[in-house]
């Protein structure tokens, strides 16, 4: 958070500790990740407010708290390779390189893909591939996947998506069959299937398939 004077980092590092990001991992990877670059227009003196804001494509860039508490559901190893459904405006993707060997981030929004693509050269975050793609299929020719994130709300985790997740592999997703109603799902792949456990409720856009109209 190079951006924001050593008063707002405070201030940012305290309103993820008090909403239950306390994963030392992750809020050292919050730390470092400077969201104001991520935000744009009107509202980039809001970036370091815990909030949601608006970004291009009718989309949002999620509340830091929210992305901290993903982050830590996911349970991040070094060694992992992490498939992220959803670039949005690329924060997410930026957090979980700090934490992950590689990531693999999904956008149906080309415009989208474009400008994350920017920041992550600025930053110098050399270990995350960005493509524009129908995230609801995953990235096939890359899977298996230690750990997939989904920033979007789908009425089920993915099929395509599950089956991508390897052994032992974790999924974070949030499931609710309307924006009022959804739940941040933890789902962990086992030899014998799938273990389900729900997190707390949220509110997500929706997966929605196909490419964007920008696409």
């Amino acid at each position: 958070m190079s951006g924001a004077e050593p008063e707002t980092k405070m201030q940012f590092l305290y309103a993820l500790r008090s909403k239950g990001v306390t994963d030392k991992a992750v809020l050292n990877a919050m730390e470092e990740i400077d969201r104001g670059p991520f935000v744009r227009g009107i509202f980039t003196d809001r970036a370091y407010e815990d909030m949601p804001l608006p970004i291009a494509c009718g989309q949002t860039i999620s509340q830091p708290s929210v992305v901290g508490i993903m982050t830590q559901a996911l349970q991040v190893n070094p060694r992992d390779k992490v498939l992220e459904v959803g670039t949005g405006s690329g924060y997410q993707a930026a957090i979980l390189s700090r934490l992950a060997r590689r990531v693999y981030t999904v956008e149906r929004h080309r415009r989208l893909v474009r400008e994350a693509t920017a920041v992550f050269d600025q930053m110098g975050l050399v270990n995350i591939t960005t493509m524009t793609a129908d995230g609801s299929y995953g990235l096939p020719d890359q899977a298996p996947f230690d750990r997939i994130l989904v920033t979007a709300a789908a009425e089920d985790p993915p099929g395509p998506l599950l089956a991508q997740l390897k052994i032992g592999g974790i999924m974070v997703v949030p499931v609710g069959q309307s924006d009022a109603v959804q739940s941040l799902i933890k789902v962990r792949r086992t030899d014998q299937g799938y273990d389900y456990e729900e997190i707390r409720p949220v509110r997500f856009v929706p997966l929605l398939e196909g490419l964007g109209k920008d696409g």
